[in-house]
């Protein structure tokens, strides 16, 4: 079986080879294959956001290989997809559109791949105002509100401000049930067999460590509970 990172090289070298974008694209929109669009979303996105702050540094490469755990026989392959994209001339603006169609249906794929894009973003220690540009666009090519936007960049980015409800995206004006029932929602899509059901590959369901951490949290402020609250789930 080839792996994912053979399958991904692939497509990429459909690119090189004269093949559009959309013809790629389109073969991408089903199972198994999802996997591959999200992973060349990733890929492609991460690779020329991680130039937004003028330079691609060893820490932006080693937190690309830490949303993607990459086997040892597969450094390689995944080396040469990270510089395939990166010197692709394509714009960011066209790949987010396409992405964005390709998991229109799905818009928590899209939460998936901006969570894999600010961790890419945060590697260095320091988020760029030309990365937060980067990423606003991206957020809004996808079709996410600014509130998503906000709850993301408050999860991610140390100095902004940490206010529970902006991390799980609620008000104040919800009741506490309502806000439950949406936590209990994120906790539901956070879990691996569900990211992978929606095509996050394997490689990359770590994705939903950090997640599941912050709005455990978010939820223990809101409910003035000491411990995870998980287990009423």
């Amino acid at each position: 079986m080839m792996s994912l990172w053979s399958r991904i090289s692939d497509a990429l070298s459909a690119l090189a080879q004269g093949e559009s974008l959309s013809e790629v694209f389109d073969r991408l929109r089903a199972p198994p294959e999802r996997t591959v669009g999200f992973a060349i979303a990733v890929i492609a996105l991460g690779a020329k956001m991680a130039k937004a702050d003028g330079q691609v540094t060893r820490d932006e490469v080693t937190a690309f290989r830490e949303v993607f755990q990459i086997a040892r026989e597969d450094e390689a392959g995944a080396a040469r997809v990270f510089n395939m994209a990166r010197k692709d001339v394509a714009g960011y603006q066209e790949y987010a559109a396409r992405i964005q169609r390709l998991f229109a249906s799905d818009p928590t794929t899209l939460c998936d791949l901006m969570e894999g894009l600010f961790h890419i973003a945060m590697a260095d220690g320091f988020y760029h105002p030309g990365e937060n540009e980067f990423l606003e666009d991206v957020s809004r090519i996808f079709g996410q509100t600014p509130e998503q936007f906000m709850a993301l960049r408050a999860r991610f980015v140390p100095d902004a401000p940490k206010d529970p409800y902006t991390v799980l995206g609620v008000t104040r004006e919800m009741s506490k049930e309502e806000i439950r029932k949406y936590w209990r929602k994120l906790v539901r899509d956070t879990h691996p067999d569900a990211m992978i059901a929606r095509g996050v590959p394997e490689e990359a369901v770590r994705l939903a460590e950090k997640r599941m951490i912050d709005i455990n949290r978010a939820w223990d402020e809101i409910n003035g509970c000491g411990a995870y609250a998980s287990r009423d789930l």
